[in-house]
């Protein structure tokens, strides 16, 4: 008997406690509005990335002259300097030439790292400005998905 009235009890309690839940779950669910939305514009953000991009290049660079450069000669006579005859000053002349050529074609090829510096960009999604009507009044708010036509506002 007693096994029956705690089975009874237990049941009329189960009862009481789904009663409550329900009455509290329909009382949140009308505390909720829904928004007609009026528009949806998708906001993004520029991201910069920089880096450094470099390549291999083939340079062609002169080499230093080891050999001195050719200067006129000159005589001396008497313990002070005088020029030397013309054709001294022309041969010595015509050496520096000589030299200037072989100076100019005396160049090698080396690999050289290029390198410059760049900013990459992207777009990154910010989310989503919404624009919806509630009571008669347009507001916008920002949400990270795209809501659809309507959107559940709580708490007016």
């Amino acid at each position: 008997m007693a096994s029956k009235l705690l089975l009874i009890g237990g049941i009329v309690g189960a009862i009481g406690f789904t009663a409550v839940v329900v009455t509290a779950g329909a009382g949140s669910l009308r505390a909720a509005n829904f928004a007609e939305v009026l528009a949806v514009s998708p906001v993004s953000r520029t991201v910069a990335a920089p880096r450094e991009e470099c390549r291999d290049q083939l340079v062609s660079v002169q080499r230093s002259s080891q050999a001195p450069t050719p200067t006129a000669g000159t005589v001396a006579g008497d313990g002070e300097k005088v020029p030397a005859v013309a054709g001294d000053v022309a041969a010595g002349d015509s050496g520096k030439k000589v030299q200037e050529g072989m100076q100019q074609r005396n160049v090698v090829q080396v690999i050289r790292s290029i390198c410059e510096k760049t900013v990459d960009t992207r777009q990154e999604r910010d989310g989503y400005d919404v624009t919806y009507r509630l009571d008669g009044k347009e507001r916008t708010v920002r949400l990270t998905d795209d809501p659809g036509r309507q959107i559940r506002i709580e708490d007016g």
